[in-house]
């Protein structure tokens, strides 16, 4: 437990603003935005700095001080929440939210860690750029802790993960060294590539303080149609269909399905069903070009031949901007509504797209037939098979009970998406949820090679303990 003395001391670092110690004050530190998991912490710490950085991590390796780092406390598997013991600090990069540089002939954004998305996103948007990452949490996650979890969202076919879209980083180790890997090189092939060891480590091996971002011409036209259609294995057909009549200009693919809709409908304000007629699932397409011209002929060209083939039974093209919002709000609201129906135990996976459609049938006969009532919601990047297959509690049902069943439901559904090649973390990540689940998906020699990492970088295990693999 840190002493009066060891928190006086690293209070002397951060100074007044940046040091946090009453309860009240560092409860929205403490508590993970579902409020599965709730710890306790010795203080909070926000430096201004790297510098302030390098400082706190230096007593701590010297002290022993557990130190979890955190950004907009965000994250969905417990990765950024304390223990319950009270011992750790955390390091909260919230104050170092500057964008540090612009290159607009190179294509980069330099940004500190405690950004937010929606700040990247805005500051690549005034140079006409784009950073393309996008995530419903977009105006409170910061970029350090999106690159430590290396996350998704709905872009990821088309420019890939967090850790694609990065071509620097700047971090602090355990010890407190300083690695300044700022660098906007493209093509580096001298040796091993450092960051990749960092982006998705969670904070386990170092603390990302700085990045610089890959950023891309920003698309002239965008074309969005809300689509119905079958059953699942006509949206994997209809997603190779628009890649081959396209030629690549395919930035989003969702996967959505009717019971989802629903619950959008019933608890978003302002909702309402784009299309007349019922459909069991349905497809949001979006198209972007850097040329307007034609972009929406050829997706009604794209929608006529999948209906003549049967892959789309209605289609509604946005007409307008307000449309197009629209048509996104009912997707990026269905996990939140979910709550609003009772406890739902969620899952964030990924196989195959080409096993998309075996898994999600699959799986729902298999916690179906374990609990029959539950209401199975599964929906998302069909485009790069990451399916957020979350379960909704049986109407009338008790929440309590309901959730104390989730490691059951987990244990059937991730032991299909086992059997299909798949991967029980597709962009949450694993944090304290998952770290004791994943020795079942990665070889002996895998599992290895991850706690000689951790060891080799963070001897102590004063770096986010407890997170993502046990070295113990």
């Amino acid at each position: 437990m840190a002493s009066a003395e060891m928190l006086a001391r690293m209070k002397a670092i951060v100074g007044p603003k940046g040091f946090i110690d009453g309860a009240a004050d560092m409860a929205p530190y403490l508590v993970e935005r579902r409020d599965l998991y709730k710890g306790r912490a010795a203080a909070i710490l926000k430096p201004a700095s790297t510098e302030e950085v390098s400082a706190l991590m230096r007593f701590a390796h010297e002290t022993g001080t557990p130190v979890v780092p955190q950004g907009g406390n965000t994250g969905l598997v417990g990765g950024q929440i304390p223990f319950e013991t009270g011992e750790e600090v955390v390091l909260s990069l919230q104050r170092m939210n500057r964008v540090l540089a612009l290159d607009v002939d190179n294509n980069t954004l330099t940004v500190e860690a405690g950004v937010t998305l929606a700040a990247a996103q805005a500051a690549a948007e005034d140079a006409d750029r784009l950073f393309p990452l996008s995530l419903a949490s977009e105006g409170s996650c910061q970029i350090g802790g999106n690159l430590a979890t290396n996350a998704g969202g709905t872009a990821v076919l088309h420019y890939g993960n967090a850790r694609e879209l990065v071509l620097g980083l700047e971090v602090v180790l355990a010890d407190g060294r300083i690695w300044n890997g700022l660098k906007g090189l493209r093509k580096d092939n001298t040796g091993y590539d450092l960051k990749q060891l960092f982006l998705g480590s969670e904070g386990t091996l170092g603390i990302i303080t700085g990045a610089v971002l890959k950023l891309f011409p920003r698309p002239r036209a965008m074309t969005t149609a809300y689509v119905a259609v079958p059953n699942v294995e006509a949206a994997v057909k209809l997603l190779r269909l628009a890649d081959a009549a396209t030629g690549g200009l395919v930035t989003g693919f969702e996967l959505m399905p009717r019971i989802g809709i629903d619950f959008v409908v019933k608890h978003l304000s302002g909702a309402s069903d784009p299309l007349t007629s019922p459909s069991p699932w349905y497809v949001l397409i979006e198209l972007s070009a850097g040329n307007g011209s034609g972009l929406t002929a050829t997706l009604e060209t794209l929608l006529g031949d999948a209906m003549e083939k049967g892959l789309v039974t209605d289609a509604a093209i946005a007409v307008s901007q307000a449309q197009r919002s629209a048509f996104w709000r009912m997707r990026e609201s269905m996990s939140d509504v979910q709550k609003l129906e009772g406890g739902s135990i969620k899952h964030d996976v990924s196989v195959p797209v080409s096993a998309v459609a075996a898994f999600i049938s699959r799986a729902t006969k298999a916690v179906e037939a374990a609990l029959p009532g539950i209401r199975p919601v599964p929906f998302g990047h069909v485009g790069d098979g990451n399916i957020h297959f979350n379960l909704t509690q049986p109407v009338g049902s008790d929440k309590e009970s309901y959730l104390a069943r989730w490691d059951e439901m987990s244990a059937i559904v991730h032991g299909i998406v086992r059997e299909l090649g798949g991967s029980i973390s597709a962009e949450h990540g694993i944090g304290r949820m998952k770290r004791d689940e994943i020795a079942a998906t990665k070889s002996p020699v895998e599992m290895e090679l991850m706690r000689t990492l951790k060891r080799a970088l963070d001897p102590k295990g004063i770096l986010n303990p407890g997170k993502v693999v046990s070295v113990d």
